[in-house]
């Protein structure tokens, strides 16, 4: 057995998602590109690049790692570029999105003869959490003002509006693409290309996939341009486990159990939004609170159902692990930083990386 913890992908069910995006992509005439910032971990790139168009990042390392490791367009998208950054930018990238005019005007010289695109801030999202909104009061995220955007058209040839999260209704998606039509469909029709970025939830379980692909294709006719879409969960949604074992069982008014794994170190995301991770399975008589093993007094991954009381040495598995995971990891307290394990398509697992003491070292000096 593989020493845990460890995150453990399964290829079969990443082919799930895959095979929507591709259904996505020759219906609607969208292109996908996997948003690196949700998921980066490259040893499966191999099956997903046979079903995407490239990568879309946010920083120069992200970029970096597209380019090396997945076939197809990498572009370039960061909040700002310091000065350092543009020529191995521009080096590694096929298009560039510049955060603000201020950031195009500033790198305009540097970026001549580059594809390049401007995020634009719609102001209306779907996100539930202010920490994620893209369109919060006083956001840096993206130019709002369409008469200011227009007075920079000759320098861009595309947009990139990235004002979903999370969302899995197409009727709100349709909604808040209806305004941006309406704020900036004058602007639309002079460019080339339009990403509409992530947190669209289309692979999910009934989502209307059909009437997604016709709008995406309706709203490319309309404008004439290329429609991007930078999937991130909708790519990985409930393809991977992080394994944990069980070292301790303890009661404190509730049955506690401590495991060999951290949410705070393991599953940051969660704990930033103050969400349980989730089992399976997750049902019987027999309730435990699930304890990560750092010395975080809140380090919990929640509570969950058992069909009989919890040993040490049992193994538990919390499901949907991959998304904002991996890229996250951390050495906090030094716990032991969890293996990356995949099963292939034949059924067979494989060690991808295993995680050492000189690894804590190196990331520290």
């Amino acid at each position: 057995m593989i020493q845990t913890p460890y995150y453990l992908i399964d290829k079969q069910k990443l082919l799930v998602n895959l095979e929507k995006i591709a259904y996505v992509r020759e219906n609607s005439g969208a292109k996908a590109l996997l948003a690196l910032k949700c998921f980066a971990t490259w040893s499966v790139f191999d099956l997903m690049q046979q079903y995407m168009d490239g990568t879309t990042s946010s920083s120069l390392y992200e970029l970096k790692l597209g380019r090396q490791k997945f076939a197809g367009e990498t572009h370039a998208y960061s909040v700002a570029w310091a000065d350092d950054e543009i020529e191995e930018m521009v080096a590694n990238c096929d298009k560039i999105i510049f955060n603000s005019i201020g950031q195009l005007e500033r790198f305009a010289e540097r970026t001549s003869g580059s594809i390049r695109g401007l995020r634009v801030n719609p102001q209306v999202s779907s996100s539930d959490y202010l920490l994620a909104d893209p369109a919060r009061p006083f956001s840096r995220l993206g130019e709002w003002d369409p008469a200011k955007i227009e007075t920079v058209m000759g320098q861009i040839s595309g947009f990139m509006f990235h004002n979903n999260c999370e969302n899995g209704s197409f009727e709100l998606f349709d909604k808040m693409l209806g305004t941006i039509e309406e704020r900036f469909g004058h602007l639309l029709a002079q460019v080339e290309w339009v990403s509409l970025g992530g947190g669209i939830h289309f692979t999910g379980e009934g989502y209307p996939i059909d009437a997604f692909c016709a709008r995406l294709k309706a709203f490319s006719e309309k404008y004439g341009v290329q429609v991007y879409l930078e999937p991130g969960e909708a790519a990985i949604t409930l393809s991977a486990s992080l394994e944990v074992t069980v070292l301790d069982t303890l009661y404190n008014g509730k049955n506690l159990a401590v495991v060999d794994s951290s949410i705070e170190a393991h599953m940051l995301d969660l704990l930033i939004y103050r969400l349980n991770a989730k089992m399976a399975p997750n049902d019987g008589e027999h309730t435990y609170m699930v304890c990560g093993k750092s010395c975080l007094a809140g380090d919990i991954f929640g509570e969950y159902q058992f069909d009989k009381p919890l040993q040490i040495g049992d193994r538990l598995s919390f499901i949907d692990a991959a998304g904002y995971t991996m890229v996250k990891k951390n050495w906090f307290n030094g716990l032991k930083m969890p293996s990356i394990v995949v099963k292939q398509l034949d059924g067979s697992v494989e060690v991808a990386r295993q995680f050492e003491f000189d690894d804590y070292l190196s990331s520290l000096s």
